[in-house]
């Protein structure tokens, strides 16, 4: 099985079991606090230029897209690279392989991933730095271990 193949499946079982095990009471108080943690340089990680949304989500356009701009419910097909906070890549998807697609909204991917997309547009570039709570939480996935700050480049290729 193929890195790409092999994290369409990790995304995909990772989000129904994020939705089977998710806490109603909120993010866990035991994630780490993204502003003190030491980012390898190079992720080129700037908290100072990044927006933080009201879940935890810190995002920045590298580059800034044209076209309509990703809502739940669109099909958004993106290349992307997946880091842990020690710059260990654990996952991409880069040319030539398919870009890979999923419904925006809809659950398939891990909660920070899909906020992540909002507001993209074709040709964008934005980095991710996704909190364990909107991640793979306090389950291991595969390479990444528990309670893990991910890191990620997404680059929207379309949306439809």
């Amino acid at each position: 099985m193929t890195l790409q193949r092999s994290s369409l499946v990790s995304f995909a079982v990772a989000a129904a079991l994020w939705g089977c095990s998710k806490d109603s009471t909120g993010p866990n108080p035991a994630d780490p606090d993204i502003t003190k943690v030491t980012f390898a340089a190079s992720l080129g990680i700037d908290l100072s230029k990044m927006t933080k949304n009201s879940t935890g989500l810190y995002f920045r356009d590298l580059t800034v897209g044209t076209g309509p701009a990703v809502i739940n419910g669109n099909q958004a097909s993106i290349r992307y690279v997946g880091w842990l906070i020690d710059g260990t890549q654990f996952d991409a998807n880069q040319a030539p392989a398919t870009p890979f697609k999923f419904t925006v909204g809809s659950g398939q991917v891990i909660p920070g991933f899909d906020e992540g997309v909002r507001g993209m547009q074709p040709g964008g570039r934005r980095q991710l730095i996704i909190p364990p709570a909107l991640g793979y939480g306090s389950r291991a996935q595969g390479p990444i271990p528990a309670n893990s700050i991910l890191v990620f480049q997404i680059d929207l290729v379309t949306v439809q």
